[in-house]
This record gives C-alpha cells, sequence and structure tokens, in this order.
C-alpha cells in the first residue's frame, strides 16, 4: 500500500471531515452536499482519505490527434520479448512488481 499522502490542516480548517462510518450511512445526503457545491472530505482515524466533489462535465468533447507529432511510438512497441511471454504463462508475471 503507498504511504498515505500529507494534508494541510489549515486548508482542511473550513471543509467539513466526515469518518468513514458516518459517510456509509449517509452517503446520499454527502452526495447531495457535494451536488449542491460543497467538498466533503471522508477521513479514516481522523485523516484524509478521499474527497466527493461536484461532477463537472467537460465543456467541449476530446479532440483526438491533440498531440500529434509531439508523441513518437518505437517501431518495435507491438512485439513483446518471448521472455516476458513466458514468465507470463508460467504465472511468474505480476502487475507492479517489476
Amino acid at each position: 500500500m503507498p504511504p498515505a499522502p500529507s494534508y494541510d490542516r489549515a486548508r482542511l480548517s473550513h471543509v467539513n471531515l466526515v469518518n468513514m462510518h458516518e459517510a456509509k450511512t449517509h452517503l446520499s445526503r454527502l452526495v447531495e452536499r457535494a451536488e449542491a457545491g460543497e467538498e466533503v472530505v471522508i477521513g479514516r482515524a481522523g485523516r484524509p482519505v478521499a474527497r466527493l466533489v461536484p461532477y463537472v462535465a467537460r465543456s467541449e468533447p476530446r479532440r483526438p490527434g491533440l498531440l500529434a507529432g509531439h508523441i513518437t511510438v518505437a517501431d518495435d512497441f507491438d512485439d513483446t520479448p518471448q521472455w516476458l511471454v513466458d514468465a507470463f504463462e508460467r504465472g511468474e508475471a505480476r502487475p507492479g512488481t517489476g
């Protein structure tokens, strides 16, 4: 598990920190608060772990090709080395272990 991110108590002083149990019990109310524009911070043991914020739709659709000419892909990008294929087949390859 990655280390817990640091947080700024001064920044959180105006934000309502809701404990995990309360968040599970009153999720609908918390979502209503977020819909109204409030940022709700959910904590575990007094430490913030998640934010519930209002959903904001994109103002314009994504444009494919926006980075054309700025990114290059190696010619052998699709070539998987045999040693890696063998490792997967033996069950030795696991995400995040390499």
